[in-house]
């Protein structure tokens, strides 16, 4: 059945694809690094080129978001597609650091469902094409916690589960974690983050664990402050403790309480030096069958409907990727989603909130 659905949307993009296999070369996609481009090398990449004949320069950075913006800026751009989160998706886009995409080039569902009604709500925007859900958690070293933390609360809980802490260097996720930590229901942060009060509080609630914080940038710090011991506690994305403990072996466990759910989209940059040939890229890596390939190499939910029925087992060929899913009903019980018009909005001043507040 794989096979066919495989075979079906193959033959709706290959018309698609066909005018650029004689004419480009290659395209440079930028992306995150670590188990997620991977993912993205063995889902897209290599399919990819496989189908075009267009090779792909895969680049990584800690955030595509910060060098995409420079690039833009200095009319030096170098890429051609990047994997950005929403709210830089948002800001970017409202900048006009991006192209606007006519989604209608976006190949339809195996069953014929125009793209536009087969990804999920808010997938697609005006200059970006989401390709996964993914989330904040945070996560623990079962070899170096006596007690097993089980809520947003124990990670900020010091007395009962000492030891440090890993958090991200950025204030999107820690504000709305502190919060919840504070006793905020999920669904009353966002309104309580846009007070003074509000944001004075999950200020205040850092402030308790402020002195045991180890702050990591890129995605792969913190499954490796977790196993060098450094923290007995990070949030970290959950694909790469997914990685870590799945795919490595390591004791790392996942702490669903308190998650806050994203979507990570593909954009192309103003002045891209190969623009067809980074659209015909996005078409292809978002198809039904690409995204539902990745899921088997990360924990990351497909963010097109008809992906879900043909996620099945982890690249070892055991493991369900179902219940690792951000979106498995067990996960979704004290959960967040990202408000992303918050963070378009109060990204900067946030940050340098943020920033002012880490010099203290």
């Amino acid at each position: 059945m794989k096979t066919k659905f495989y075979l079906a949307t193959t033959a709706m993009v290959t018309g698609l694809m066909a005018a650029s296999v004689a004419s480009a070369q290659e395209v440079t996609v930028m992306s995150w690094g670590g188990a997620y481009t991977k993912s993205q090398v063995e889902a897209y990449h290599k399919p990819f080129t496989a189908m075009t004949g267009i090779s792909v320069n895969s680049v990584d950075a800690s955030n595509p978001a910060t060098p995409i913006k420079a690039q833009v800026e200095a009319g030096n751009v170098t890429v051609d597609v990047a994997d950005v989160e929403f709210s830089d998706a948002i800001r970017l886009c409202d900048e006009g650091l991006l192209v606007e995409l006519d989604h209608s080039m976006l190949p339809a569902a195996p069953d014929g469902t125009p793209a536009a009604d087969d990804f999920i709500e808010g997938a697609l925007q005006d200059c970006a094409v989401a390709n996964i859900v993914w989330s904040t958690v945070f996560a623990y070293n079962t070899e170096t916690n006596a007690n097993a933390p089980d809520s947003i609360d124990d990670f900020f809980n010091l007395a009962d589960f000492p030891g440090n802490r890993g958090l991200r260097k950025n204030a999107k996720a820690n504000l709305e974690m502190a919060l919840m930590a504070d006793g905020v229901p999920a669904s009353e942060v966002y309104d309580l983050l846009e007070t003074d009060e509000g944001v004075d509080r999950a200020f205040a609630k850092l402030d308790t664990i402020k002195d045991s914080v180890v702050w990591w940038e890129s995605g792969a710090q913190p499954p490796q402050l977790l196993a060098d011991g450094e923290v007995v506690m990070s949030t970290a994305y959950n694909g790469r403790i997914f990685n870590a403990a799945v795919g490595e072996g390591q004791p790392f466990e996942i702490v669903w309480d308190g998650q806050v759910m994203d979507f990570d989209l593909f954009v192309i940059p103003q002045g891209a030096p190969n623009m067809e040939e980074a659209k015909k890229f996005i078409a292809f890596a978002t198809d039904t069958q690409r995204l539902a390939d990745q899921a088997s190499w990360i924990s990351y939910g497909p963010a097109r409907k008809s992906s879900g029925e043909l996620v099945g087992l982890y690249s070892d060929g055991v493991t369900q990727m179902g219940p690792h899913m951000p979106t498995a009903a067990a996960n979704l019980e004290n959960a967040l989603v990202n408000n992303f018009e918050f963070w378009a909005d109060r990204d900067t001043e946030l940050n340098e909130r943020f920033n002012a507040w880490l010099a203290q």
